[in-house]
């Protein structure tokens, strides 16, 4: 497994949504979300995808920690906070 410490990782709701995101990606079997470290965990077929994950992550406004985190970066992550929130009670 593979861990990746993220930024802007504020609930549940963003843990939601970061394990369906991540899980939609060919090759990834398992993904975890620890709230208390702002870390993404990946289990994966093919370790290439790693960089696919990142990519990912950024692109749903949860960069890698030490990457830019700029303010469109943080208008996704409360997007993709709220749409968690909405499907985790659904």
């Amino acid at each position: 497994m593979t861990t990746i410490e993220i930024l802007n990782l504020k609930c549940g709701g963003c843990a939601n949504t970061i394990k369906k995101g991540i899980l939609s990606i060919d090759g990834i079997t398992e993904v975890a979300v620890d709230l208390d470290s702002s870390k993404v965990s990946v289990n994966s077929e093919n370790e290439s995808v790693l960089q696919l994950v990142k990519e990912k992550l950024s692109k749903m406004g949860y960069p890698e920690a030490g990457d830019a985190n700029t303010i469109l970066h943080k208008a996704k992550s409360f997007v993709s906070c709220a749409t968690g929130r909405m499907t985790e009670k659904a």
